[in-house]
């Protein structure tokens, strides 16, 4: 390796440890897998470029099973030739003659094998993931259990409604490090959390998207994240990277009862716009509060006393929830710093955000 670039030999494959350190080297990653194997889970960055589509995966494997090996490898070899020449002249076709692409499949066979073999032909600087997407996620699962303990965290606690996830974002345009997990997992991580446009992320999408985030910070700087239980809608926190901010510097977001009411109805508008939805996730928590009271909720809601639904879920869902377990979850929550913002006003949450920016960048 040398310089910025790496330096070109004949050996195309490299390895999942020295390619994965240095991705940002990579023109481009082109993962040849199916739609559905990208879709799973992918390296941060790559675009799908299969070299067989899921459809003809599927005839080659049942043509392998019920006819012949020798068959079947005739009809994938017409295929991925057909498609590796329609990316050449679609996809690849304004590459420069220096470009350097990093190419991988599912462990590093014949799919990225073939798509690797004819880039270098052309004359293109590619390289294979030696052992594929496998080793690749055996990275990322080795990662998980080491990064977080490298990380100084600064945890964002409050109860619902406080607009932590919104405190992040200012903190983030403060310049501040932040790691938004509900950002990650498309989730805002409480029953009604789910984001409706924004399907949650395979188990697998999300811990590759929190090595890349937890790969990209400045170990030497603060991490500013926000209090959460071990999963986010149905995906679960890493366990290392649970521990990691249990055990962190928490920070308390004090905001008064009609400021929470007014802020999770801002981040709840689609159900007031969509009552069957609503309903539905109400009915969740029968089991906690009986039917009776879901039915009182349902009918506050029905009614459009959307003040008085918020304001019922807090006292009596959220609040005894959080109260119950932050001390038990967060050790250091107890001797947590103070941060008051008396009104959902942008420039009021831009204030505490900036604040906090320099309180702890001098730490």
């Amino acid at each position: 390796m040398t310089g910025d670039r790496l330096a070109w030999s004949e050996r195309s494959l490299i390895s999942a440890a020295e390619a994965l350190i240095q991705l940002a080297v990579f023109d481009s990653l082109i993962d040849v897998r199916s739609e559905t194997e990208f879709a799973e889970d992918h390296l941060p960055g790559a675009i799908n470029c299969p070299v067989l589509t899921e459809a003809e995966r599927a005839e080659v494997g049942t043509m392998d099973r019920q006819q012949s090996s020798f068959e079947a490898r005739r009809r994938g070899a017409a295929y991925v030739s057909r498609n590796i020449a329609r990316h050449l002249e679609t996809e690849f076709h304004l590459k420069p003659k220096t470009w350097q692409p990093l190419v991988y499949c599912w462990r590093g066979g014949n799919r990225s094998g073939a798509m690797t073999h004819i880039l270098s032909r052309v004359g293109w600087q590619a390289r294979q993931l030696a052992g594929g997407y496998r080793a690749y996620r055996r990275h990322v699962i080795s990662e998980l259990t080491l990064l977080p303990a490298r990380v100084s965290f600064r945890v964002i606690c409050g109860s619902t409604g406080s607009g932590k996830s919104r405190l992040l974002q200012h903190l983030a345009r403060e310049g501040a490090q932040v790691l938004d997990l509900e950002a990650l997992a498309q989730h805002r991580g409480s029953v009604l959390g789910g984001l409706p446009t924004h399907p949650q992320p395979s188990q697998r999408m999300f811990e590759s998207r929190l090595w890349s985030a937890l790969h990209a910070l400045d170990t030497g700087r603060p991490v500013f994240v926000e209090s959460e239980s071990r999963k986010i809608g149905e995906l679960r926190i890493p366990e290392h990277l649970m521990i990691a901010m249990r055990t962190a510097e928490c920070i308390r977001l004090d905001v008064p009862a009609a400021v929470r009411v007014r802020l999770l109805r801002d981040e709840y508008r689609h159900f007031e716009r969509d009552l069957p939805a609503l309903n539905a996730q109400l009915d969740c928590l029968t089991a906690l509060h009986g039917k009776q009271k879901i039915g009182l909720w349902k009918g506050l809601a029905n009614v459009g006393n959307w003040d008085a639904v918020v304001e019922q879920l807090l006292v009596e869902h959220y609040d005894p929830a959080y109260l119950k377990s932050i001390d038990r979850n967060f050790s250091r929550a107890r001797d947590a710093s103070v941060v008051q913002i008396d009104s959902d006003l942008q420039a009021d949450f831009q204030c505490a955000a900036r604040a906090l920016t320099r309180s702890n960048a001098a730490l």
